[in-house]
């Protein structure tokens, strides 16, 4: 299971009747391996669902969790690894990280984390919640969902503070939640298994396209959607929530009729296999030059890291795809 925040919300949904715990970051001063607005939950029973650490504060969090259900009340935490001689907590990092514990009750409404997993399940919002003091009761604590409605110069990576439009002063943490990543896959090869399984374990959604019968089996491709459909067949609208495009269907005619139809789209990263040379013959069958393309693209695809197999060549796609996603450009010569 990856740690996407709808991943995270699925677990609970399981069983939100249960008692549960959210955990926040809700500051962080120096170096964290989680950023402000990280989540996670945990069970009344000791089970855990997401990261705030690389796994050395969740322990101890658990304990601070359990106290918040019997208190029912919220708990600030503040842990402190500025000072080097102290290995309390063994963070790594030399950052202070201050997180909120909520418990998630009925009273006060789960903190809405129903309607924030319907909401981001099909687009992007933020998760606001008010930054309330140690000891508040859980019942009085109330979140809310806001919609972002598509705005292009947003910042995902960034969560904000507001004050609350009551009287009381209160800070909000308005935490983005973005969707899946979304990648299509034009080819349902041998290489393409390990390029699905790693964008899957990332938290992405992927789409494989392979019109061909003897490509694209479910088995193959757990947890991904097949299209069978011709490529010839396939209209834009097949790309409207894609966000990245790998052609690994190792036939120029098909590669060309896949490349054709994404040039007309707008991915912000597409991926060619093969050399430059092949890119070339590809383009000339298309009928397209690279000034067609409203995103980056990559051919010969991924970064050069070395390696030959399946799973070296996914990594290096991905590797380079994720730099693209989080706008990480200046890793990409």
């Amino acid at each position: 299971m990856s740690h996407h925040i709808e991943d995270l919300l699925s677990q609970w949904n399981k069983f939100p009747n249960d008692k549960w715990v959210l955990a926040v970051i809700t500051r962080i001063q120096g170096s964290s391996y989680r950023k402000t607005g990280a989540m996670m939950l945990f069970h009344s029973l000791g089970k855990s669902v997401g990261l705030v650490s690389g796994g050395c504060l969740e322990g101890d969090l658990l304990r601070h969790a359990q106290r918040a259900i019997q208190q029912d009340q919220a708990i600030n935490i503040t842990y402190d690894a500025s000072d080097e001689s102290d290995a309390s907590y063994q963070l790594g990092c030399g950052g202070i990280v201050d997180l909120l514990l909520i418990p998630v009750t009925s009273e006060n409404n789960y903190l809405h984390l129903q309607a924030l997993m319907e909401k981001v399940t099909s687009t992007n919002c933020e998760y606001h919640l008010p930054l309330v003091k140690t000891g508040t009761p859980a019942a009085s604590i109330s979140a809310n969902v806001i919609p972002i409605n598509n705005k292009t110069d947003y910042n995902f990576s960034k969560s904000t503070y507001s004050t609350a439009k009551d009287d009381s002063d209160t800070t909000i943490l308005q935490i983005p939640c973005r969707t899946r990543f979304h990648l299509a896959i034009f080819g349902g090869g041998l290489d393409a298994q390990p390029l699905a399984k790693m964008a899957i374990q990332l938290g992405w959604k992927v789409t494989v396209f392979d019109e061909r019968s003897s490509y694209a089996h479910q088995h193959h491709f757990p947890d991904t959607h097949i299209i069978k459909q011709p490529i010839s067949t396939l209209e834009t609208k097949h790309l409207l929530d894609i966000d990245g495009v790998v052609v690994m269907q190792h036939n120029l005619s098909l590669d060309a009729l896949a490349i054709k139809l994404i040039s007309q789209s707008n991915q912000a990263y597409i991926a060619l296999l093969g050399p430059l040379h092949r890119r070339d013959q590809v383009f000339s069958k298309a009928n397209i030059t690279l000034d067609d393309f409203k995103g980056f693209f990559s051919a010969p695809a991924g970064f050069n890291i070395g390696g030959e197999l399946p799973e070296s060549i996914a990594l290096s796609i991905l590797a380079e795809c994720h730099a693209v996603f989080h706008k990480r450009t200046d890793l990409i010569s």
